[in-house]
């Protein structure tokens, strides 16, 4: 017999052997109808797969995360089996679920695919999901499944076994189709009830633009064809809020193929929006003590070897820099953090300089492969707004706790209402991929776990998602569309410091191992405004607007005091414009909504004699009359109360 711990914390027990399937039906027989996958302690399984020992036991649906993993994952499958009916010497890359469904990487030699060709897969899609076919998990010895895929000519899966060891190999089959794969899946097809291939992209095999370009299919599916339907919807108003569209619209940014793919120009509009943002994050940061740095946007190879940077991401990741003297390596600078160390290390240090908090508008270089670029969300030259706190022990947690103020702080001001703090852990089991002793990163999870509690943050915790040198408290957004966003992360870190031997001079009078603790509420500047552009639609608040106010004179005879009031407001510091085109009042309004401008001041001959304005504000329509000193007096005080912050 075997016990099994539920969420609730109830034991049942069980003969070995028992399913999670087999579990959720000795509960209820309308659970086990809806349970999808099972989470083997911390680890999603099929739903289907013996459990042999002890363990603690989650249930996944499709409200889990794991659970729509697991279902979308199933679903890349059952595609490839309806590709494979119609075009049987196809061959498969790799087919994974993602935040929103999924794709197949899929080789059809000369054949492009077709939107006909998307219909008549759907179709058969649908038809095989009726057949409720099971997915199986087999074990396959290596030499088993070299063999198998020598017979079926699939050159991606034969490379992708290479990398695998003996006795670590699984292939899943459903109806006809068979897959190398590690699952998990769902029990059968029968709970894929709804089906829409999105699109066709290019994609290169393992991302390397030197391999050969491959057909990606995207797809998404669903247990109830209501909420197909809800994700069709919701993805054609993606399509009004798309940064990109709205960038150009508002003027704010564009890409040169002149300059280089991935390299974003700032026009003035958006310029000014960047420096209302670092300003804003400046103010605050000044009043909590961090002390501002410039670091170059360039650094000598043994500066990454030595943080371990350049051996975990390889050199593909870092860009060269040639220089006239043969054996001379720098790099284009791809993180901050390394620098900072090197800024710490620049004379001794006392307990008394700590905690030192040293921050920077840094922008970093990455090379992303030419098809994962995406307008602002993804690119190759971006400014994060770094910083990195360095501390003794004892003050580590409360310097966290700050630093989560600080995140709070940020989404208030600008509307980010909805999100979950993810603390990201190291995986429970594989742990040669991260740097630091066992001893240093439990300290460091216990830390972030205890100022996550102490915060009274919702938080949920994610293992294999730990940074390289350390676990991190990343802040889950959800836009006004629903979709989740990584923005604002924070980790603590023992191991660069170590491993740049940083001292500081201790009140024992004895050389301690400063604490690192990296932070960036906004991750990057870049990013950033791709989110909230499509989170606000553009309607940016008040204080980070690019226009707050527009004048617009009912006729060319009150020009002349619409001036005037432009003046007026442009010293007090708040961005007006005046519409002096020659057009009806009416058409000047829609005009000043379609550029989202927050408000509109009317003045025509009444206005223009007795000295006041006319307030239109967006979104709450008109609120009267007032002196141009009163609606300065309201602006200050409504965007002071957003951006204030009291350390």
């Amino acid at each position: 017999m075997i016990k099994v711990t539920l969420p609730d914390g109830s034991v049942r027990e069980y003969e070995s052997g028992v399913t999670g399937l087999d579990v959720a039906k000795s509960i209820s027989e309308g659970l086990a109808r809806n349970v999808l996958a099972a989470e083997i302690n911390g680890e999603v399984w099929d739903a289907t797969r013996p459990i042999t020992e002890d363990v603690d036991l989650k249930l996944l649906t499709w409200k889990d995360d794991g659970g729509k993993y697991a279902f979308w994952h199933s679903s890349a499958h059952l595609m490839a089996e309806a590709i494979q009916f119609y075009f049987p010497d196809v061959k498969f890359a790799i087919g994974p679920p993602i935040e929103n469904g999924f794709y197949y990487d899929i080789d059809l030699g000369e054949y492009k695919l077709s939107e006909k060709d998307l219909e008549k897969i759907e179709q058969k899609m649908l038809e095989l999901a009726k057949q409720a076919n099971a997915f199986i998990r087999k074990e396959v010895p290596k030499a088993e499944a070299i063999e198998y895929f020598k017979k079926e000519g699939d050159p991606y899966k034969l490379e992708l076994i290479e990398d695998l060891e003996d006795g670590t190999i699984t292939f899943y089959e459903q109806g006809n189709f068979t897959d190398l794969c590690r699952g998990p899946h769902i029990p059968g097809t029968q709970h894929i009830k709804a089906v829409k291939l999105l699109n066709i992209a290019g994609a290169y095999w393992r991302g390397d633009e030197k391999n050969k370009q491959l057909t990606r299919v995207y797809g998404v599916t669903f247990p109830k064809k209501s909420e197909l339907k809800e994700h069709l919807h919701l993805l054609e108003e993606a399509k009004k809020r798309d940064h990109r569209k709205l960038g150009k619209e508002l003027d704010l940014f564009t890409f040169s193929e002149k300059v280089g793919q991935g390299l974003p120009l700032w026009l003035p509009k958006g310029a000014e929006l960047r420096d209302r943002l670092t300003d804003f994050m400046k103010n605050a940061q000044r009043k909590t003590g961090y002390q501002g740095v410039i670091t170059p946007h360039i650094g000598h190879k043994d500066l990454y070897v030595c943080s371990g940077h350049y051996e975990k991401y390889g050199a593909d990741s870092f860009q060269p820099i040639n220089t006239p003297n043969e054996g001379e390596e720098f790099l284009l600078k791809p993180m901050n953090c390394p620098h900072h160390c090197e800024i710490f290390a620049s004379r001794p240090r006392s307990y008394k300089d700590l905690p030192l908090r040293l921050a920077e508008f840094g922008t970093v270089y990455r090379y992303e492969q030419s098809g994962e670029l995406h307008g602002l969300t993804r690119v190759r030259g971006f400014t994060q707004d770094d910083a990195h706190i360095f501390c003794t022990q004892d003050q580590v947690k409360d310097e966290f706790k700050k630093v989560i103020d600080l995140v709070m702080h940020v989404f208030k001001s600008l509307g980010f209402e909805d999100y979950t703090a993810q603390i990201s852990l190291r995986h429970q089991t594989d742990r040669e991929k991260y740097i630091g002793s066992e001893e240093n990163w439990e300290k460091a999870e216990q830390a972030i776990i205890e100022s996550a509690q102490e915060k009274g943050l919702n938080t949920v915790v994610e293992y294999d998602e730990a940074a390289f040198y350390g676990p991190k408290l990343d802040f889950m957004v959800k836009d006004a569309l629903g979709r989740k966003w990584q923005l604002g992360t924070i980790q603590v870190d023992y191991s660069l410091p170590e491993r740049f031997e940083l001292e500081y001079v201790g009140s024992d009078n004895q050389k301690h191992r400063p604490v690192m603790i990296h932070r960036a509420p906004f991750g990057s500047l870049e990013r950033f405004v791709a989110i909230l552009i499509e989170h606000t639609e553009g309607k940016f608040p008040l204080w980070l607007a690019p226009e707050q106010a527009i004048i617009l004179p009912i006729s060319e005879k009150v020009n002349a005091y619409a001036e005037e009031v432009s003046l007026l407001l442009n010293n007090s510091e708040i961005r007006a414009q005046i519409d002096l085109r020659n057009e009806k009042i009416g058409k000047k309004i829609r005009d000043a909504e379609i550029s989202r401008i927050p408000f509109m001041i009317i003045v025509g001959e009444k206005e223009a004699e007795n000295r006041v304005i006319s307030v239109r504000q967006k979104g709450e329509g008109d609120l009267g009359t007032m002196k141009v000193e009163d609606f300065v007096a309201k602006i200050e005080a409504e965007v002071k109360e957003i951006t204030s912050y009291k350390a």
